[in-house]
């Protein structure tokens, strides 16, 4: 018997959020050539429904109504405009209203107790998820299509006990997934995976963070070892720029993994950031697409490193850092202490986005949320070797990303050139940390100034 070969499409939000768009997902998810694996976000908005809802129900039980209604409402308007079948709808709402009672029910228990763990959170909010999931496995069956919804805390994705942030474990995932990818190969029925969502060991609920659906569809097409990840989304996700600040940005047709990979961590958060890990290490590619333009060419990802002429892909940027300046005449010779302070920092769930050191200074580079929170726990250890610890704020990273830019003679020169040639101060620069970018970081309001000028260098016109 011939194996199927599949691939999986994953489709954002936004992309299921009206009945034109949910049939353009459709046809899409039809006309594959090879076996479709679906993977699925929540409808626009409802997580952050959801979200919002948990917050209002703590000692308020009339908000849980509220709450409610609105999440009835829109699910139940968007399944009537998309399954026309009496039959398949009844049986849809049939569905999602079990799906909505079971919510109901938990911010229920939070408006009565007036308190909520991680665990409860996260099992409430993978519910936008489950019900989006029913929506689409109805529309799909009215369109003469079999599929089934297959919830992803119920597959083996296993993850840590990071309830808002959660890593899978690939390889537990896929042994554990094995049985029931062959399974779902030779039903031919299409399966509708919620994204969003894993479990721990001992089977609590754990959600990956906003975009969190992109790497679910990546763990699900490791699983599968698909030949393909195809991600939907309504807008053009990878441009030579943010296309709010640089006129004449254009579409990237091709990045590396790594080339993906410090765009999405440093720029606009595009895909989930470990949506590369799990198809980088089974090489299989990435192919991100515009719903609205969907004979456009989008963005393909892959291992190939796909050098340029002019080198340069990308001039990205973040400008919700700030940065936390240690300083130490010995500060250099002193072992450990970088690790020290990350441990102190990932002990509260502070994450470090990049880190810049020298014999006399150790730079961190931290989000805005966390960066009040972050010098004062640094601030503990001042005195002895650490002498003074600065807080710089109202900066932003700009990130220039292209394979082979860090080799190529002169690029890092050219960059600064552009910044100088505009009277940019530049606060600090780094090349060699990353093969694939060059990071420097600017005052805030010279940040537009910046990207402009160093496009404007590598990709000409104004």
């Amino acid at each position: 018997m011939k194996v199927k070969k599949v691939k999986v499409l994953k489709f954002d939000g936004d992309c299921l959020s009206s009945a034109e768009n949910i049939f353009k997902a459709v046809n899409i998810i039809m006309s594959e050539k090879e076996f479709p694996a679906v993977v699925i976000s929540a409808f626009e908005g409802m997580t952050d429904l959801l979200i919002e809802g948990i917050d209002k129900a703590k000692g308020k039980e009339q908000n849980v109504s509220d709450t409610i209604s609105i999440l009835t409402e829109n699910h139940f308007n968007i399944a009537q405009e998309s399954i026309k079948n009496d039959k398949i709808f009844n049986k849809t709402i049939a569905d999602i209203t079990i799906q909505i009672k079971k919510a109901e029910r938990l911010l229920y228990g939070v408006a009565y107790t007036e308190e909520i763990t991680e665990a409860v959170r996260a099992y409430i909010l993978s519910y936008g998820e489950r019900i989006a999931a029913s929506i689409l496995a109805g529309v799909l069956e009215d369109n003469g299509c079999d599929s089934r919804v297959i919830e992803t805390d119920k597959i083996g994705l296993v993850t840590d006990e990071s309830f808002e942030n959660a890593i899978v474990n690939l390889e537990e995932f896929k042994r554990n997934f094995n049985f029931t990818a062959h399974n779902i190969i030779n039903t031919g029925i299409i399966p509708i995976f919620t994204g969003f969502f894993g479990n721990t060991p001992e089977g609590k609920v754990t959600t990956f963070g906003r975009r969190g659906a992109d790497y679910t569809a990546s763990v699900i097409a490791y699983g599968f070892n698909a030949t393909q990840l195809e991600i939907w989304k309504c807008n053009t996700a990878f441009m030579s720029a943010d296309p709010d600040m640089v006129k004449n940005a254009r579409i990237i047709e091709k990045l590396s993994y790594f080339e993906a990979a410090e765009l999405v961590y440093f720029g606009k958060r595009a895909l989930h950031p470990l949506t590369i890990e799990p198809v980088a290490g089974a090489e299989i590619p990435i192919h991100i697409k515009n719903l609205l333009d969907s004979e456009g060419k989008g963005t393909m990802i892959a291992q190939d490193a796909y050098i340029e002429e002019n080198i340069i892909k990308s001039v990205s940027q973040n400008d919700n850092i700030s940065m936390i300046r240690i300083n130490g005449t010995g500060i250099g010779y002193k072992p450990g202490l970088i690790r020290k302070f990350s441990n102190a920092l990932a002990a509260e769930n502070i994450n470090i986005f990049a880190t810049v050191s020298s014999q006399t200074t150790i730079n961190l580079i931290i989000e805005n949320q966390d960066a009040e929170q972050s010098y004062e726990i640094l601030n503990r250890y001042k005195g002895k070797i650490i002498e003074k610890i600065d807080f710089v704020r109202n900066i932003a990273l700009v990130a220039v990303i292209g394979e082979g830019l860090v080799k190529k003679r002169g690029i890092f020169a050219r960059i600064l050139g552009a910044v100088s040639d505009e009277k940019v101060n530049v606060e600090m620069a780094s090349a060699g940390a990353s093969e694939v970018a060059i990071y420097i970081i600017v005052p805030k309001d010279e940040l537009s100034d910046t990207v402009n000028a160093i496009h404007e260098e590598f990709f000409g016109g104004k």
